[in-house]
């Protein structure tokens, strides 16, 4: 490697993880504890992004579901094509887009208000559509990303990521999930094995 290249990998680690210890600055613990709120008391649970986002969302799916909270990907793009019929009235929706002006999302904003499902918005720009239009906005601090144009989803994807760790956490806390119950539906690798092993004993 090129002695440039590796100041710029060296860097990356530099950026991420300011970002992450900055983020604490930006924490509205008020927005916060409504929006878990909102997810623990929800049926079913949607998120929906565009890009880099979309994919964020689809890992916060999956920590949803791994501690039993339902929860669906909605792709943009099935999204106006009948996908939102998965959510009803008082259920919940992410939207994840840092600069809450991803028209993908805004028909969606639309429908997710006429059917009464709750909106919550993950955005750096608090005053955008996206934030404008939800219940809870949830604030997303990027310094900027790890590439030398300051163009690529890295950091921006670290710092989502984080933000749906946090509500993971919360939600474990707040409705009291055992490691029993992730025990049962995860018998598989070795998380799988730890777990069930000790439930042997």
């Amino acid at each position: 490697m090129k002695k440039e290249t590796l100041s710029q990998v060296k860097n990356a680690y530099l950026i991420e993880s300011e970002c992450i210890k900055t983020m604490l600055d930006y924490f509205d613990e008020d927005a916060f504890s409504k929006a878990v709120e909102l997810l623990k008391n929800a049926e079913r649970i949607g998120a929906s992004g565009c890009g880099h986002s979309g994919i964020i969302c689809q890992h916060f799916v999956h920590l949803m579901n791994c501690i039993e909270q339902p929860a669906k990907f909605i792709s943009p793009a099935e999204a106006v094509h009948g996908g939102l019929g998965f959510l009803q009235a008082h259920d919940v929706i992410i939207f994840a887009s840092r600069g809450g002006k991803t028209k993908e999302l805004l028909p969606m904003l639309e429908i997710c208000r006429s059917k009464k499902v709750n909106v919550i918005t993950v955005t750096e720009n608090l005053e955008s559509p996206l934030a404008k239009g939800a219940d809870v906005v949830l604030k997303q601090y990027v310094n900027r990303e790890t590439d030398k144009y300051n163009c690529q989803g890295t950091t921006s994807s670290t710092a989502l990521c984080m933000i749906f760790h946090a509500l993971q956490t919360a939600l474990i806390e707040e409705t009291g999930y055992k490691n029993e119950q992730f025990a049962l539906i995860h018998p598989g690798g070795a998380v799988g094995e730890r777990l069930n092993k000790r439930e042997k004993q």
